[in-house]
C-alpha cells in the first residue's frame, strides 16, 4: 500500500491534499457530506483580529473556467473562532491552519500572538489546537494607502518579520500572484524564517455588466480562482520551489488527482483545493480516493518518488 504522507515543517499530514483558505468554512459543514477526517488538512476562512462583514454588493460569480470573488474577508474574528470553531477542531485529525489577514502590521501580530497563546493552552491541557499559521499578505496596507502587503518584497519583509518574531507555531506565507517578483519574494520569505510557502492565491481579475454599464463587483475588480489559473499557478510553484528550501503549498485550479500529481511533480510538498469544494461537495474524498488509484497504477510507494522531478 503507497504511502500518501508528507511532511511540513515537522508536522506530518496523512496526505498532500488540504482545504484551502475561504473554500471550506472551518470544516463543519463539509463533515455532513463525507468524513473529513480523511483530509491532510483544513486551513481556515481567513481570519482577523476583529470581526469583518466583508464587502458589499455582488460577491461571487462565475466565469469561464471558474469563479470570481469578492468576500472581503467576512470572518467573525478571532475570539469568536476560538471559543466556537475550536472545539470542533479539537475532534478533527487534519492539520489544522489558521489564515491569518489584516490591514495594519500591528493587527497581524496581534492575532498571531492570541492564536499561539491558545495553541500553547491547549497543548498543556493535552488538547489538539491550531497546528500552524498561514499568514495571508494579500490583504490592502492601510498605511500604504491600500497596497497589498504582498506587491513589494521590502512591504512584505517587515509584516513577515515581526509576525515570526510574535509566534512560535509553523508559519506558513501566502504570497499573491501579483508580487512584483515571486521567487524574489519568496526567498526572503524564507530568509525571514517562513517554514513554508503557500501559493498562489487568487488573480486580480475584472468582469463587467454590459447591461448595467458598469463592472459586475463593488470593488471594479476581483479575484479569479478556479481551473483557469492552473497553468499559472503551476508556473510559479515551480519557479519557487526550485529555488527556495523550506516546503511549498500549492494551488491553483486543482480539479482531479491528475492536477495533485502536477503540482507534486513541480516540487509542491502538499497542495490546496479552493473553487473545486464549490463544484464538488464531496471532492476531497473523491481527490484522494482517485490519488490513491493513481499511485497503486503508477507502482508507486511514495510521493517522494516523483517530487520535484520536472527540472
Amino acid at each position: 500500500m503507497a504511502t500518501l504522507d508528507c511532511n511540513v515543517a515537522g508536522i506530518g499530514f496523512q496526505n498532500p491534499i488540504v482545504m484551502a483558505s475561504g473554500t471550506f468554512g472551518f470544516g463543519r459543514e463539509y463533515a455532513s457530506y463525507y468524513d473529513i477526517n480523511q483530509l491532510g488538512g483544513i486551513c481556515s476562512k481567513g481570519l482577523t483580529l476583529h470581526p469583518r462583514t466583508g464587502n458589499s454588493g455582488t460577491r461571487i460569480r462565475e466565469t469561464a473556467g471558474g469563479i470570481m470573488n469578492s468576500v472581503g474577508l467576512e470572518n467573525p474574528g478571532i475570539d469568536a473562532f476560538l471559543a466556537e470553531e475550536m472545539p470542533f477542531w479539537e475532534t478533527i485529525v487534519p492539520v489544522k491552519i489558521v489564515n491569518l489577514g489584516g490591514s495594519r502590521i500591528e493587527e497581524y501580530v496581534l492575532g498571531a500572538l492570541q492564536i499561539t497563546a491558545d495553541a500553547i493552552e491547549r497543548r498543556q491541557a493535552h488538547l489538539h489546537g491550531v497546528d500552524m499559521i498561514e499568514l495571508n499578505i494579500s490583504c490592502p496596507n492601510v498605511r500604504e494607502g491600500g497596497m497589498a502587503f504582498g506587491i513589494k518584497t521590502e512591504i512584505a519583509r517587515e509584516v513577515i518579520r515581526e509576525v515570526r518574531q510574535a509566534t512560535s507555531l509553523p508559519l506558513a506565507v501566502k504570497l499573491s500572484p501579483q508580487a512584483e517578483n515571486i521567487v524574489e519574494m519568496a526567498l526572503m520569505c524564507e530568509r525571514e524564517g517562513a517554514d513554508c510557502i503557500s501559493l498562489v492565491n487568487t488573480f486580480s481579475g475584472m468582469l463587467i455588466d454590459i447591461h448595467k454599464r458598469r463592472s459586475a463587483f463593488a470593488n471594479s475588480y476581483a479575484g479569479l480562482s478556479g481551473p483557469a489559473i492552473k497553468p499559472l499557478a503551476l508556473r510559479m510553484v515551480h519557479q519557487v520551489a526550485r529555488q527556495v528550501r523550506i516546503p511549498v503549498m500549492g494551488m491553483g485550479g486543482i480539479t482531479s488527482a491528475a492536477d495533485i500529481i502536477e503540482f507534486i511533480m513541480a516540487g509542491a510538498e502538499v497542495v490546496q483545493v479552493g473553487t473545486y469544494n464549490f463544484m464538488n461537495l464531496r471532492a476531497g474524498e473523491e481527490l484522494l480516493s482517485d490519488l490513491q488509484d493513481f499511485m497503486q497504477q503508477q507502482n508507486l510507494s511514495s510521493l517522494d518518488e516523483i517530487r520535484g522531478i520536472i527540472r
